[in-house]
């Protein structure tokens, strides 16, 4: 990715959110690899690697997944947060999500995955979030993510969404495609039929934008 299509990928990431009528974040949370930097590894690293961080996570099989490694490298990705004790918004995006799942089809876990992030995760362990999953008739590609809070609120951090109460969390979906840099935002209440366009249009990007932006 280069670094004019990663700036605004996270241009689009990082917009004002008042436009969607969305609460935007207010203060940063502690940065877990603060204090921690190892210059060889870090010159190794992709700068989406570097934007996002690879901090460790947990899925709803209790299964660590790195944040980049495991979650967004090379993947067109359809992320947003929730909790599973939250009875307004999530539920209606939950199962926008499953909708989503089922007009995919075998897609899912093969050029599309699904995440789930609670923002509560010392309520949501895996098994809470596992039975949730099965609520929503949750298949292989679809995950469900918690793990230790700050590095779940680091993760939620870099991709625009992390808030300090739980039931200020927004209802926006990022959807990406890291390979090609095309990022978009979608609100999650919106039409599933709109939202399947939209990952859609991501999911079959051919990079148009990072070859334009390379040769010029």
């Amino acid at each position: 990715m280069t670094r004019r299509v990663l700036l605004a990928a996270l241009a689009c990431l990082l917009a004002a959110t008042a436009a969607a009528g969305q609460t935007p974040q207010k203060t940063a949370p502690p940065d877990p690899h603060a204090g921690h930097h190892m210059p060889e590894q870090e010159q190794q690293q992709s700068p989406a690697q570097k934007y996002f961080s690879d901090v460790e996570l947990i899925n709803q099989d209790g299964k660590s997944m790195r944040f980049y490694t495991d979650v967004l490298k090379g993947r067109t990705v359809v992320i947003y947060p929730f909790f599973t004790t939250c009875t307004s918004v999530c539920p209606p995006m939950t199962r926008n999500m499953a909708k989503v799942q089922e007009a995919l089809g075998e897609r899912v876990g093969r050029d599309v995955l699904l995440v789930s992030i609670s923002v509560d995760p010392a309520t949501d362990t895996p098994e809470r979030l596992k039975d949730y999953a099965q609520k929503f008739h949750a298949k292989p590609g679809w995950v469900f993510l918690t793990g230790k809070k700050e590095n779940v609120d680091w993760a939620l951090y870099r991709l625009g969404q992390y808030v300090e109460e739980k039931g200020d969390h927004q209802t926006v979906w990022i959807i990406g495609n890291e390979a090609t840099g095309l990022w978009k935002k979608a609100l999650g209440l919106a039409k599933p039929e709109d939202l399947i366009k939209i990952i859609e249009g991501v999911a079959n990007d051919k990079g148009e934008a990072k070859a334009a932006a390379t040769t010029n």
